[in-house]
Formats: structure tokens, sequence, C-alpha cells
């Protein structure tokens, strides 16, 4: 049995380390940015509570609908879906003009980017082995947490430079040109990508089938008996 191509993993690797450096990015842009924000718009230090509220909020209100999307339609769709809506909405925090407009656009931009954790569980539950599942989870929270130390090197720069709004159109940008690569590139089984085979431990879709062939094979046999 052949097993999935290492630089095929290995660009899974890539693409969901870049995935979480750029969560991390976007989520942490607005933190640097606040006091320009706070100033330019007027916003209390307690209107500022509810700006960020809003994100947590949502977040948790749309991850488990999100991650059972994931399930039903396959991590290539729903993260494609995810990193696009949440890119949407990061560049549109950068063109808001009032207080309430940020509250709603903060509230979207959370809704957007619940499920990007429990996708990328999916992602790796097909396409490596089972010894190798909690080696992805620490490679992915730690390209989350490099993220958001990057952060404030790459965003204040900017600001200084372009302002606080340019930031968020230059990482909004950031997360398209990943989905685009992600969903031209990626497949939801290794399988399904060509000339590969399986993943080891019998993973994927046609390691569930081959099961289901082997164990439809031994009850015919027993019935035979």
């Amino acid at each position: 049995m052949r097993e999935t191509r290492n630089y095929d993993r290995h660009g899974v690797v890539a693409l969901l380390i870049l995935l979480f450096a750029i969560t991390y990015l976007d989520r942490v842009c607005i933190s640097v940015a606040g006091p320009r924000m706070q100033a330019e718009l007027g916003i209390s230090p307690a209107g500022w509570g509810w700006v960020t509220g809003m994100f947590t909020l949502a977040y948790g209100v749309f991850e488990i609908p999100t991650g059972v999307m994931g399930d039903r339609l396959g991590p290539r769709r729903v993260l494609t879906r995810i990193v696009t809506w949440w890119s949407a909405f990061t560049a549109l925090t950068g063109m808001v003009t009032n207080y309430y407009w940020l509250l709603v656009v903060r509230f979207c931009f959370g809704a957007g980017e619940a499920g990007a954790f429990p996708n990328s569980s999916v992602v790796v539950s097909r396409w490596f082995p089972k010894s190798q599942h909690a080696t992805m989870s620490g490679v992915t929270l730690m390209a989350s947490q490099i993220g958001g130390g990057l952060a404030p090197l790459l965003v204040v720069p900017i600001q200084m430079r372009w302002g606080w709004r340019a930031s968020f159109f230059i990482f909004g940008a950031l997360g398209v040109i990943w989905s685009v690569v992600w969903f031209a590139w990626f497949r939801d089984y290794p399988e399904e990508k060509r000339g590969v085979a399986h993943v080891a431990e019998g993973t994927g879709a046609a390691g569930a089938l081959g099961k289901g062939r082997a164990g439809m094979g031994a009850g015919f046999r027993g019935g035979r008996r």
C-alpha cells in the first residue's frame, strides 16, 4: 500500500501554518491599531471593550455550527469560505467611519473566523496518521502564536507609513491569496489528488470504504458456514 506522498503532506503543513499565522495577524492587528482607531473614531475605553467583545461573542456562537459544516461539506470548501469571509471583514474594518459600523463589522469578522481550528482538525485527521495528530496540533498552535508575535512588528511600520486603515487592507489581501491557493491545490482526502493513495492506518475515504468492504466480505463468509 502506498502512503500519501511526503511533499503533499508538507504542502498541507505549510498551508496550515500560514492559515493560523494569518489568523492571528488579522486578530492582533486591531489591538495594535486600537489607540489610533479610538482617537480617530472617538471611541471610549468602555466602547472599545464592546468592540472586542463583539468579536468574541460571534466567534463563540458560530464555532460549533461551522465545525459541523466542515464534517458535512469538507474542509476544502469550508476553510475557503472561512478565510475569504474573515479577509473581507478585515478589509472592511479599515473602511469603518463610526463606532456602530465597527461593532457590526467585528461581529461579522468573528462569525467568519469561527471554525478555523475545528476544520483544521478535520484536515489533520484525513491527511495524517493517528501517530502524528498531536504533533500537528502543536504545529498549528505554534503557528498561531508566531502570527500573534509577528503582528506588532508588521503592523506598526505599516501604520506609521500609511495609517492604521492600510494594515487591514494588506492583511485582508493576504487571506484572499491564501484562499485561492488552498482551494486550487488542496483536496479533502489524499486519494483525491492525482497519484496519491490513502494515508497509512486506513484513514480517509478509501480507508473507510476498504473497511466496509472487508466487513461485508466477512459477513458473507460467515453466512456460508
